[in-house]
C-alpha cells in the first residue's frame, strides 16, 4: 500500500451500512489484510450507534466534534472534543449525540471488519 492523503475538502460521507442517521467517511479499509479500518463517523443530533460489540476487533475512537455520551464499562459517560476511547475486542460500546450539531468520531479499528 502506498502513502495516502485525504484533504478535508474532498471527504465524502455516505450512509452507514447499519446505523440510521449515521454517516461515514472511509479513509482506509482492507478486509483480510490484518491492517486496519480508518474512518470518520458522523452521528446526527438525537441519534446513536446502539450498544454493540465486535468479536475480534478493537476500536480506538477520538472525539473530533460535538457532544454526546458513550457507553463505557456498563454506564454512559459524557464525551466532547478531545476525548479518547479504547474498546477492546468484545467490549460493549455505543455512542449517542446529545448536542445540537453532528457528533464526529475518528475511528481506527484493527483488524478490519471482514
Amino acid at each position: 500500500m502506498e502513502t495516502k492523503f485525504f484533504p478535508h475538502r474532498e471527504m465524502i460521507f455516505t450512509k452507514h451500512p447499519v446505523f440510521d442517521n449515521v454517516r461515514t467517511a472511509i479513509f482506509i479499509t482492507n478486509p483480510g489484510s490484518g491492517q486496519a479500518d480508518v474512518f470518520l463517523i458522523e452521528i446526527a443530533p438525537g441519534s446513536d450507534t446502539p450498544i454493540h460489540t465486535h468479536e475480534e476487533n478493537a476500536d480506538s475512537i477520538f472525539v473530533v466534534q460535538g457532544k454526546g455520551e458513550t457507553y463505557v464499562n456498563g454506564k454512559w459517560q459524557p464525551v466532547e472534543p478531545g476525548d479518547y476511547l479504547f474498546v477492546p475486542p468484545q467490549g460493549e460500546h455505543g455512542t449517542r449525540n446529545t448536542g445540537t450539531e453532528p457528533l464526529r468520531l475518528f475511528v481506527h479499528r484493527t483488524p478490519p471488519l471482514g
